[in-house]
């Protein structure tokens, strides 16, 4: 039995295209995986005592809003982190915690796209590279998913605005993830600032998925909640999604929020009341403690800033190589980023994702090609020493490939 058509263009998912590429060979070495984005560095100790302290409530069925004390230390934090006002950040209208965040980015979609725009069928905007439940959930929602291209001539977030009039006249909503999945590019204040006035101007919602902000390497990373109350924008505008995932190396817990006007959330519980299920709450009574306390968030995101100057030393002269502002990936430019992650499969044991598993071909409307399939994505999540390790087999497999792919793109260039 077959999916609904609908769904027949979802390309596989990324990590069992990976296996099918990798595993029918041996590993040229000791494994390492740099693929996927689970935080490997410990989560804070008070969370497990936590999670003792309150197991008899496990026997009990949790709120589907989650509880008080978790809504006010979410709310709580986003004020202190961006600035919100007591009337942008209500503990009671504007948080919802979610059962991990990909729940409330899929979600987004079924609960607030309509099903016609200006008398079309609704389109939802993407980043191409892009986190594979965007496109998922246009489509559940009868939307067509339009993917973006998010290049190093854009810096790597997508141009929304130079698309065309009659497309934005039927975008119901646009996803952007800052820092982004997998380039690691922050959208500055001026950027949301700007996305903000189209979305005025066009009235589609934007989809804020926030997930790796708190690791970053210079200043905090601006929020699309922070940009839309300076700019006085319409609080419905812009719903922002949060995660414990990667701020506190918290994969397993499956917490996270989604923050916006009260309508928005209201839309967002009400579905949930009939297709959603709430975080446990011993999870959500840990998940308060973590949403309270920043030390552990410092020291997690020094340890990232370590593995990153680790990366600048070993990586750094290599064309091909930038230094991501944050996030914990590497975006490698190596030309084909297949035969990247194959030659460093069989040559190091190293397994690391071809950007064009997280990609679709452009359109020719939307200049063609592939923009993940000339690039790698490495994930720094090891511990420092086995880190260090696959940046070093990266420099020693796949250095010539790096040269050889930025040669070809002076050539195309013109330089």
């Amino acid at each position: 039995m077959q999916m609904p058509e609908r769904f027949q263009d979802l390309p596989d998912y990324a990590f069992p295209r990976l296996r099918a590429l990798l595993d029918a060979h041996a590993p040229g070495g000791p494994v390492l995986a740099m693929s996927i984005g689970e935080p490997r560095h410990p989560p804070p100790p008070f969370v497990a005592e936590t999670l003792a302290r309150h197991a008899d409530e496990y026997g009990r069925y949790p709120p589907n809003e989650g509880t008080p004390g978790l809504r006010d230390a979410i709310a709580a934090w986003l004020r202190r982190r961006y600035g919100l006002s007591e009337e942008r950040a209500d503990p009671d209208r504007h948080v919802l915690p979610l059962n991990g965040t990909r729940e409330g980015l899929f979600a987004a979609c079924l609960a607030l796209c309509p099903e016609r725009k200006n008398g079309a069928r609704p389109a939802v905007l993407m980043p191409n590279p892009f986190y594979q439940c965007y496109g998922a959930a246009a489509l559940a929602a009868g939307a067509e998913p339009v993917y973006v291209p998010a290049t190093p001539e854009s810096g790597h977030l997508p141009d929304y605005a130079a698309l065309p009039a009659d497309l934005l006249a039927r975008t119901a909503a646009v996803y952007v993830c800052s820092p982004a999945n997998p380039q690691g590019a922050v959208a500055s204040a001026e950027w949301w600032r700007a996305l903000i006035d189209l979305a005025e101007r066009h009235d589609f919602r934007i989809f804020a998925d926030e997930c790796y902000a708190e690791i970053h390497r210079g200043d905090p990373p601006p929020g699309a909640l922070e940009a839309a109350q300076a700019a006085g924008a319409d609080p419905e505008r812009v719903l922002a999604f949060h995660s414990l995932s990667k701020r506190s190396n918290l994969p397993g817990l499956r917490s996270g929020f989604c923050a916006g006007g009260p309508k928005t959330i209201a839309a967002m519980l009400r579905l949930r009341a009939y297709g959603g299920a709430p975080l446990p709450l011993p999870a959500q009574h840990a998940a308060e403690a973590a949403w309270r306390d920043e030390a552990h968030v410092e020291r997690n995101r020094a340890l990232y800033r370590r593995k990153f100057d680790e990366a600048d030393r070993i990586l750094g002269d290599l064309p091909g190589y930038a230094s991501p502002a944050a996030g914990f990936f590497l975006w490698l430019h190596v030309g084909d980023g297949e035969a990247a992650a194959l030659e460093l499969w069989r040559g190091e044991g190293v397994r690391a994702l071809p950007g064009a598993y997280l990609s679709r071909p452009a359109p020719d409307w939307l200049g063609g090609g592939d923009p993940g399939a000339a690039w790698l994505r490495v994930a720094l999540v090891a511990p420092e020493d086995e880190t260090r390790r696959g940046l070093e087999a990266i420099r020693r497999r796949l250095g010539p490939m790096m040269a050889r792919a930025a040669e070809k793109t002076g050539r195309e260039n013109g330089r």
